[in-house]
């Protein structure tokens, strides 16, 4: 089956320096709240969720599983995954990039093909290329500018890196954006992913004894 299915969405979304939380009826959106806030999504981020009111009867709560920052990924997925438990619901996530693809190709008619490039860690970026029905064509990767540069050729570049990118590449579109948990419906009929984090990269920190 595709897509999560049911009538009644709570969306959050905290992988990214935005922070974002929508409740979604039948596919409409009843309420939304979304900051760019940095830092601070563990503060933020449940009193945001009750901002949007009643919940009512939530039958998902479905959760932004990164790539990202590693706090702001773990924060969203633990209050997932806790709210989920107490209202007896399932609990869904979804890619950042697939997320921010799917927003730059809504508000942008121009692109067939566009490379959503977001700020990973230590000074390297998260890329991914994508077609307009919002297939991946290649792997998600971190990776250092020096090799994003010579593998990506795309002209329009979206996500939270994508000015820089381009300002540092020295060409191309950029369509700067984060992820919205506001913009769920853009993405609703894609597989649901697992609760779990996508990191991408390998932990930084290793146990005694652990091959590098």
């Amino acid at each position: 089956a595709r897509g999560a299915g049911g009538l009644r969405k709570l969306v959050i979304d905290s992988a990214t320096a935005a922070c974002s939380a929508a409740l979604f009826e039948k596919g409409e959106c009843l309420a939304s709240r979304s900051e760019l806030i940095g830092r601070g999504h563990a503060e933020r981020l449940v009193p945001m969720i009750g901002e949007l009111g009643e919940l009512g009867e939530i039958d998902g709560v479905i959760t932004d599983i990164g790539p990202g920052s590693f706090t702001g990924v773990r924060i969203g997925i633990s209050v997932a995954r806790a709210l989920a438990f107490a209202l007896g619901t399932e609990c869904h996530g979804y890619s950042a990039v697939s997320m921010m693809a799917a927003m730059a190709f809504a508000d942008d008619d121009r692109p067939d093909e566009i490379a959503v490039i977001s700020i990973g860690g230590h000074g390297e970026y998260f890329v991914q290329r994508f077609d307009r029905s919002l297939r991946a064509l290649d792997a998600l990767r971190s990776v250092p500018f020096e090799e994003a540069a010579r593998d990506i050729v795309t002209q329009y570049i979206a996500g939270d890196a994508a000015d820089e990118f381009v300002a540092r590449r020295g060409g191309g579109t950029a369509i700067d954006l984060v992820p919205d948990a506001a913009r769920w419906p853009l993405i609703a009929a894609l597989e649901p992913l697992a609760p779990s984090p996508l990191y991408v990269r390998g932990p930084d920190a290793r146990l005694p004894g652990t091959a590098l």
